[in-house]
């Protein structure tokens, strides 16, 4: 058929492509199966049968993963105390100072320190150095340098986190959250 004669086919029968869509019964019987089919709030439902489930098995992960690196931290301990029983007195020593000088420089509003959140983290006790000289020293254990060298990063820090001290007690004095038994009436 040439495009004249389609044409001319669709011309003679166009009442028979003008037909009237399915009648509104159809319609209906439709909708009424559709909605038959759907599952009515049956995801909704697993989903309140399963939540306890599901928060203990993360409670659990949560836990096992906490507990993993308790574990990992004490191993860490029970090998620098092997390998160096006078560094780790000397380790103990100066991470109870200097925790306690991080301790006084928190108590300072963060207005009053000036530092950014690259050297707050830098002045924590076990930031990136640390643990590079920790990870050499177990894998050189009877390396006199090394061991030296951690004692000398606690000085170090030891000494740094005093000047600052000095500097904010200069620049004013430490703020004082007053205890429950503190407080006046």
């Amino acid at each position: 058929m040439s495009d004249n004669n389609l044409e001319d086919f669709i011309r003679q029968h166009r009442a028979g492509f003008e037909e009237e869509g399915p009648r509104p019964r159809v319609w209906k019987e439709l909708e009424r199966q559709l909605k038959a089919s759907q599952p009515s709030g049956k995801v909704a439902y697993l989903l309140k049968r399963h939540w306890l489930k599901a928060a203990a098995v993360l409670v659990l992960v949560v836990n096992s993963v906490m507990l993993y690196q308790f574990l990992q931290f004490k191993k860490q301990q029970q090998d620098l105390a092997r390998i160096s029983p006078e560094l780790q007195e000397a380790q103990v020593y100066y991470s109870a100072q200097i925790t306690q000088r991080l301790e006084d420089i928190r108590k300072y509003p963060p207005e009053v320190l000036g530092l950014d959140s690259a050297a707050r983290k830098e002045l924590e006790l076990r930031n990136e150095t640390f643990q590079l000289l920790e990870k050499e020293l177990q894998q050189n254990p009877g390396n006199e340098r090394i061991r030296s060298a951690m004692i000398r990063y606690y000085q170090m820090k030891l000494d740094l986190l005093d000047k600052i001290l000095e500097e904010l007690r200069a620049k004013q004095p430490p703020s004082k959250t007053l205890n429950n038994h503190e407080r006046e009436i």
